[in-house]
């Protein structure tokens, strides 16, 4: 017969230290417990933000256009610059009528400048030699203002009204000393025509007072036919 497996079982203990045992291990499990409940936990890591996400790029939007620049700074109105020119010419007007005589010469004296350079200068000239009374000093003034006139620049613009009606004038006075000089030619031919006809007259006279101072029977004779015929011997 096969050999027994029954081991020999220990001996139980006895019932109070089984319960001692059994209390011991309560209060040990409880302590666990609390120990589990009062332990602090741990807290979760932080989460990381996410990186905020750039904004959308804008369309670029158009800048408005940069306003003109005043006309001040850009530049001088053109209403003011020929109210400034006026003004300059009209000073010189004045100046130039209160000049001795040795100073008009002078400013009459001065070498031409180029009015298209210089219009200013040009139209203060042409005015001093529009008041003398020097032959060739119109000629002079007018062709200080022909090219100033006749010219296209913008920068010329705020002198030619002047140059205008200073040519003008000066046109109008041209015409004037050009009706005077022929009137004067007409009145010097006149008077010649009155000497040769006086001195036709006086040449007429002198005949007539020759004739009249011969002797009464010089005049008989010729009035006959001719000197009586010579006697015979």
């Amino acid at each position: 017969m096969p050999a027994s497996t029954d081991r020999p079982r220990p001996p139980a203990p006895p019932r109070g230290r089984s319960a001692l045992a059994a209390l011991a291990a309560a209060l040990a499990a409880g302590g666990l417990l609390g120990a589990c409940t009062h332990a602090p936990r741990a807290q979760p890591p932080a989460a990381t933000p996410a990186p905020a996400s750039a904004p959308a790029a804008k369309p670029p939007v158009a800048a408005p256009p940069a306003p003109p620049p005043p006309a001040s700074a850009a530049e001088p109105d053109p209403a003011l610059r020929a109210d400034h020119a006026a003004r300059t010419l009209l000073a010189y007007s004045d100046r130039l009528r209160s000049l001795a005589p040795a100073d008009l010469a002078q400013e009459l004296a001065r070498p031409p400048v180029d009015p298209l350079e210089q219009p200013g200068v040009a139209l203060e000239q042409a005015l001093a030699l529009a008041g003398s009374r020097n032959p060739g000093d119109l000629a002079r003034a007018l062709a200080l203002l022909d090219p100033l006139v006749a010219s296209r620049r913008p920068a010329l613009a705020p002198w030619q009204p002047l140059a205008r009606l200073l040519q003008g004038r000066l046109a109008d006075q041209r015409r004037l000393e050009e009706a005077g000089e022929r009137q004067a030619q007409q009145l010097r031919d006149q008077q010649r025509r009155i000497e040769q006809l006086s001195s036709q007259l006086e040449a007429l006279k002198a005949i007539e007072r020759s004739l009249n101072t011969r002797p009464p029977g010089s005049a008989g004779s010729a009035a006959q036919g001719g000197p009586p015929a010579a006697r015979a011997p």
